[in-house]
């Protein structure tokens, strides 16, 4: 039993990595045909140089560094963030010890703005924004990864008023139990960095913030807002936390830094605040912050007179690739994500294309037969026969439409056989379009089958991706004993 669960397991990630990386490459060439195309359509060429250079920074080459860094950019924490493609980001350069409204408040005090999430609304206003040199106090960051998830939260502050120029710190809840590298247990990690303009990435080419190499001055600016609005955070500073560095970001930009990692403690700001609102005598007020005093002395050193359960637990050196190949926790109430309604339009569009094909047949199906020179017994066709033909290959398109129909409403609503049964056909189309473009028998362009390979690459990088993996399988029942989980590729 246990033998046949791991050749199950097994399969389905190999079957995940294999459309995953078939995807990728998919999308290399259907970058190099774009390009090839728009030296011969003259200055609509223009327009296939943008498309080309929109396949390469946001479908190619992030999905590439995703294969890339997802075999060697270790899984555990290095004091380093991760973008959504797999390269390392910005520094963790802060840690927090205190509740999360607590951490709320505190930002707010020092005059931080809440970060809107990214949604397709905050995207298009930040990119006006920018446009405009209009502020927007509330404008979204980047996704960064920390512990294998996105930011709980960001805060940010606009410089005069001008979106490209801000600073912005993001937050990571820690694990629970979960340690620094010496044993130093905190609630919070963050990193910090200021944007300086707006630019291409060196890394991806997209269009993004371009930071501040310096981060420590950006570190030392959020500290120091923090402390000037409530005097009573405690910061500890782990020096040489990491080794001083210089590096370059997801975003290829400069970065360096000393190493040191300020912990801020709002917790006996919260106490205080708590006391006083009860009503508490100034003796019951001095006693409680004495208490967050002797708390904060408490974790900076673990002695030997604590009990055992206190000591953190003790992290491996070595990680298997089983780790890093982990696969997703199974959750069935997830989301539908943004990739599984992409995917979904698209194989939309394919079948109105179908039915626009159907209608050209109906008007042009006498020009159609006569191009064909189709005869039967050296006979031409007669009208009748003609038209039986035509309700045939109706008939024949009409069921196709039917069955592309029926696995669109499957994928729409999560089911893994539709969605691998989508990326088999789009794998075998890109094939068979590749052999024969490969043989010279057949030239793709934009007159012939390029938009047809085009939807075809898009389908199956939005349905390879480890969001969509995710929720076709977020029902998915395999060990009773354990954890349900299921198996998909690194997204991208």
């Amino acid at each position: 039993m246990g033998g046949e669960r791991r050749r199950s397991y097994s399969i389905g990630v190999a079957l995940d990595w294999f459309f995953f990386v078939f995807a990728g490459v998919s999308a290399l060439w259907l970058a190099y045909l774009s390009l090839t195309e728009s030296f011969r359509v003259g200055w609509w060429g223009v327009l296939v140089a943008i498309a080309f250079w929109a396949l390469l920074a946001y479908l190619v080459l992030p999905r590439i560094h995703r294969i890339l860094t997802t075999i060697y950019v270790p899984g555990y924490f290095i004091g380093r963030t991760r973008t959504s493609d797999g390269l390392l980001g910005d520094p963790v350069n802060l840690a927090f010890m205190g509740e999360e409204a607590a951490l709320h408040d505190a930002m707010e005090r020092a005059g931080w703005s809440l970060a809107d999430p990214v949604t397709l609304r905050s995207s298009v206003r930040i990119v006006t924004s920018t446009l405009t040199r209009r502020s927007y106090h509330q404008a979204p960051v980047s996704p960064l990864f920390l512990f294998g998830r996105m930011q709980d939260f960001a805060y940010q502050q606009e410089v005069d008023g001008n979106p490209a120029q801000r600073h912005h710190v993001r937050f990571w809840r820690c694990p629970d139990d979960w340690p620094l590298p010496g044993g130093r247990r905190v609630e919070w990690l963050a990193a910090g960095t200021f944007d300086s303009s707006v630019g291409l990435s060196l890394f991806t080419l997209q269009v993004t913030h371009r930071i501040d190499a310096d981060t420590d001055v950006e570190r030392d600016h959020i500290v120091s807002s923090l402390l000037a609005a409530d005097p009573g955070i405690r910061v500890e500073v782990i020096e040489d936390f990491s080794t001083s560095y210089h590096a370059r970001n997801g975003g290829g930009d400069s970065i360096r830094t000393d190493g040191d990692l300020p912990i801020l403690d709002l917790r006996p700001v919260a106490v205080a605040e708590a006391a006083t609102t009860d009503a508490a005598t100034d003796m019951t007020d001095a006693s409680l912050s004495a208490s967050g005093v002797q708390e904060v002395a408490t974790v900076a050193a673990v002695t030997a007179t604590e009990a055992p359960q206190n000591l953190p637990r003790k992290r491996v050196a070595f990680e298997p690739p089983t780790t890093l190949f982990a696969p997703l926790t199974r959750d069935p109430g997830m989301r539908r994500p943004a990739t599984i309604t992409t995917g979904t339009l698209l194989l939309l569009l394919r079948v109105l294309a179908g039915i626009l094909l159907i209608i050209g047949l109906w008007a042009e199906w006498p020009d159609v037969m006569d191009s064909s020179d189709l005869a039967v017994s050296g006979d031409v066709l007669t009208a009748e026969e003609e038209q039986f033909a035509l309700w045939i290959v109706i008939a024949l398109m009409g069921v196709s439409l039917a069955v592309q129909v029926s696995v669109l409403l499957s994928l729409w609503w999560g089911r893994n056989w539709a969605r691998l049964v989508v990326m088999v056909f789009a794998v075998v189309s890109i094939s068979t379009a590749f052999t024969t473009w490969f043989l010279r028998e057949q030239e793709i362009t934009l007159r012939t089958s390029l938009l047809a390979v085009g939807l075809d690459v898009l389908i199956l990088l939005a349905l390879s991706s480890r969001s969509a993996a995710a929720y076709s399988r977020r029902r998915e029942r395999r060990d009773a004993g354990r954890a349900d989980s299921i198996s998909a590729a690194p997204s991208g």
